[in-house]
């Protein structure tokens, strides 16, 4: 999934972390939901503003941020 219609990332906005659509709500609320372990159905009960396709963009964002992701092995 492309999400970065969706995904963006603006100083001053939630201390420059990654928001949906402009809204208050950062990629890390949604995923700390999902491992809290509500569904994408309950997410969007609580936070209307939400779209089901949201919450699809912060897993794809996640998982790219992940595969970018270099380990680095201490000495």
């Amino acid at each position: 999934m492309d999400y970065i219609d969706r995904i963006a990332i603006a100083p001053g906005k939630r201390g420059g972390r990654p928001v949906i659509r402009g809204l208050r709500i950062t990629v890390y609320d949604v995923l700390g939901w999902l491992a809290d372990g509500m569904t994408a159905e309950e997410i969007i009960e609580d936070f209307p503003e939400l779209e089901r396709a949201d919450i699809q963009a912060c897993l794809a964002f996640a998982a790219d941020r992940e595969r970018r992701a270099v380990v680095v092995q201490a000495s």
